[in-house]
């Protein structure tokens, strides 16, 4: 298959600077990169897009130096922001590098064992990039080769001096000659060939071959894969608010699962191509199926167990998957909860919220449990209706439920359909 068309049909490849780069991948043996900022001490899913491009091609035989921007990430980019952002210090910057790493190797073990295919990459700190290299021959080797005026034409550096309510310091204005560097770097001393990145970043892509073309005389390429949105218009990003991590500590897999459970049909197509590594004619059967009972949301179930299951791991992904049949579909919830292994038992009481039972009393297991917020709310919702302890609906305010714990284990407690929690003895 013709990789140009096939990494444009997934949604990989928005701008290119030379087609020739794309028959070198094919065959094998080139070596690229895709750099990230040590900004947090997680990536996030939309960084996802920019690995899963890179596994597209070392599965083709191809290294992927994986650059983790240390030095880059002391400056920070201009970007699409209105203003600076606030300086790291060295021993966060640190943290946080050390911890993406962990998450490459993590994901990476995973893939290899799921495509049974060895995937050659390398992480590499642009902080070494640096060593021995004074200010002044900074400038000398690389400033000289780049004009204000095309620093400044830059989009994302133009909004910031042309409006008057917002400006860029010294420091933000240099990051470009960073990234030209980087390219630089690991092509002369490693052999990179090819620079990947947002569409956003096209321009310092292009200007990163234009060094190489004038210091090195070499031939070198770049491609950017388009940018994703949220319904709102927003890039998904730590610095935007609506980032969901890769750190499950962050954003646990549950919620990462129901992010996609949830998403839209239309943007469905994209996000199974981009994601996961289905093949088109899998995607293509899986839509199939779903088109003819919509209302089972296959499509979305399957999508969130792939995503899932690449970073957090199958027995995550199998366990989102029974959380959301407890909550949404399964009739004997009891029997589910009862059939799990110990360690699924934890993970649900974490999800779906639990309470270690101290011989409290039917409303008092309802207001620690946080279901309800007083007594006078527990008697109002006793009172209509809504009270249930195992799936029976209470009716008595002074019901003795200490003969309810199933095996003398749990209690489920529920307000209402949707409102849930374990109580744990």
């Amino acid at each position: 298959m013709n990789l140009q068309w096939y990494l444009q049909e997934r949604w990989y490849l928005y701008q290119y600077s030379h087609d020739a780069i794309f028959e070198k991948l094919e065959k094998g043996g080139e070596k690229f990169y895709v750099g990230f900022d040590p900004t947090a001490d997680s990536l996030h899913l939309w960084n996802l897009i920019g690995f899963m491009t890179a596994v597209q091609l070392m599965l083709r035989g191809n290294t992927y130096y994986a650059l983790v921007w240390w030095a880059t990430g002391m400056v920070w980019d201009p970007g699409w922001k209105d203003s600076e952002r606030k300086f790291l210090d060295i021993e966060t910057l640190e943290h946080n590098v050390g911890c993406i790493k962990s998450q490459y190797d993590q994901i990476i073990s995973r893939l290899e064992a799921s495509t049974w295919k060895k995937l050659d990459y390398k992480v590499v700190n642009n902080l070494d990039f640096y060593d021995g290299i004074s200010y002044l021959d900074f400038l000398r080797e690389i400033g000289k080769y780049h004009t204000v005026n095309q620093m400044i034409s830059k989009d994302t550096v133009k909004k910031r001096v042309e409006d008057p309510d917002k400006s860029i310091s010294y420091t933000e204005f240099s990051y470009m000659l960073l990234q030209w560097f980087d390219y630089y770097h690991l092509h002369t001393y490693h052999g990179v060939n090819l620079q990947m990145g947002w569409q956003d970043q096209w321009g310092n892509l292009v200007t990163g071959i234009e060094l190489i073309r004038k210091k090195a005389e070499k031939e070198t390429y770049c491609f950017t894969w388009p940018l994703i949105t949220d319904a709102t218009g927003k890039k998904f990003g730590k610095s935007e608010g609506n980032a969901l991590f890769l750190d499950r500590n962050k954003t646990s897999p549950y919620n990462l699962y129901q992010y996609f459970i949830n998403s839209d049909d239309a943007d469905l197509d994209r996000y199974f191509k981009l994601l996961t590594l289905l093949e088109l004619d899998e995607i293509s059967s899986i839509l199939t199926e779903h088109n003819t009972a919509p209302e089972k949301r296959v499509w979305q179930k399957r999508l969130a167990f792939e995503i899932v299951k690449i970073i957090h791991g199958e027995q995550d992904a199998v366990i989102c998957e029974k959380i959301t049949d407890f909550l949404f579909e399964a009739e004997d919830k009891l029997e589910l909860l009862n059939s799990l292994s110990g360690e699924e038992f934890d993970i649900f009481c974490d999800e779906i919220g639990f309470l270690n039972y101290t011989d409290q009393n039917l409303f008092g297991l309802f207001i620690d449990s946080g279901l309800e917020q007083s007594g006078s709310s527990a008697r109002q919702t006793l009172q209509n209706g809504g009270m249930f302890i195992n799936g029976e609906k209470i009716t008595d305010g002074h019901y003795d439920f200490s003969w309810d714990f199933v095996d003398g284990k749990f209690l489920l407690i529920q307000k209402w359909k949707k409102n849930f929690r374990i109580i744990k003895k």
